[in-house]
């Protein structure tokens, strides 16, 4: 693995208007250890969920860069447009990439399909072509590209916790399989071009100014205003709930150690290539999990002491591209960075809880 240092490089963040990507911008323009840097963010920006929440994010960026000793950019513009990406690869002198501009959410590729092929496809794409290309700089270009995978490529696989190495050939959803072959398309550039690249399959993200089309943030919506959530599968569900926070340390982490340049026996290079989970590896009840956010939410205000939970709940059959369980085994994130995700569910369902009384109910 080569260390790479962040300080004084030039980083590409796309989807920096997003859940993640607001984050980790806002961890490296607030970082003591890594300084002066160049954070170019980029954002489409679009009106999937609520663009005020993205503009909230943005807004948050730009009050850190004000006491920051890095340097931050943002251009809204979409990654599928070649014309601004060959631009904005010319322009500057980026040395990393963390992509992780998409289009999110398992059930909404059944209804609006083209906008995951544009943007998780097509765009990722256009990252792969300028990493590509930069490569033929004087100074060599593109030194890693970090991108954001999910767990739902691992489908309805039986075979639990999932392992980096487990078979994913089977997505059940759009989305997953989108995922997947952005998985194959960084192995295939990095294969032939020596592109070192990271993909990073995340679970279950959650946290305060989350994506408002997340389980924990619509029950929330909807409790509030005293309706009833719908709880697919009969609450039949675990998921691996990941702190943002946890989320990012892992990315900060796996960005300065990318895959190494190895020739093999044929003399002909290996594909400098790596995926890692990042996950809590600890699945929750579905049900436990809905009766900690209630608790959270009556603790911090937005709900009333007296509310009832099991009055506002409707049980439902499973969706279509929805599995039982996730369970993120990250033992090779754990032996190459030393790092496991490792906020609790309560602690991190009460940020958000505070976070969501300030933003929508002060």
């Amino acid at each position: 693995m080569k260390s790479i240092g962040l300080s004084g490089k030039c980083i590409l963040v796309t989807g920096a208007g997003g859940f993640i990507g607001s984050n980790l911008v806002l961890r490296l323009l607030k970082s003591d250890e890594h300084k002066n840097m160049l954070v170019i963010g980029v954002d489409n920006m679009n009106d999937y969920y609520d663009v005020a929440l993205k503009e909230y994010r943005i807004t948050q960026i730009e009050k850190a860069a004000e006491d920051s000793s890095s340097d931050w950019v943002f251009y809204r513009k979409s990654i599928a447009d070649e014309d601004f990406i060959k631009d904005i690869f010319s322009r500057y002198d980026i040395k990393l990439v963390v992509n992780l501009a998409a289009q999110a959410g398992v059930r909404y590729s059944i209804e609006n399909p083209d906008a995951y092929m544009e943007a998780n496809v097509m765009g990722f794409y256009r990252i792969l072509e300028a990493c590509r290309h930069s490569l033929e700089k004087k100074d060599g270009g593109v030194e890693h590209l970090v991108y954001a995978s999910s767990s739902s490529i691992y489908g309805d696989l039986k075979d639990i916790p999932y392992r980096v190495d487990a078979p994913a050939e089977h997505p059940v959803s759009l989305y997953a399989a989108t995922k997947k072959s952005d998985e194959l398309l960084a192995h295939a550039y990095s294969k032939l071009y020596e592109i070192p690249s990271t993909a990073l399959r995340f679970f279950t993200v959650y946290g305060p100014a989350g994506r408002p089309d997340m389980a924990y943030f619509g029950f929330t919506d909807i409790l509030r205003k005293g309706g009833k959530i719908k709880i697919f599968n009969h609450g039949d569900l675990k998921r691996d709930f990941t702190y943002v926070d946890d989320v990012v340390e892992g990315v900060i982490r796996v960005m300065q150690g990318a895959p190494d340049k190895k020739k093999g026996e044929d003399g002909l290079p290996l594909a400098p290539y790596a995926i890692y989970n990042i996950g809590n590896s600890k699945p929750v009840d579905l049900m436990e999990f809905i009766g900690v956010l209630a608790d959270e939410l009556k603790e911090a205000g937005v709900l009333d002491k007296d509310f009832e939970l099991k009055e506002h709940q409707e049980l439902l059959p499973m969706q279509p591209g929805d599995v039982a369980v996730t369970f993120a085994d990250t033992s090779a994130l754990e032996r190459d960075f030393g790092y496991r995700p490792s906020t609790d569910l309560k602690s991190g369902l009460r940020a958000f809880a505070t976070w969501y009384k300030e933003f929508y109910l002060s």
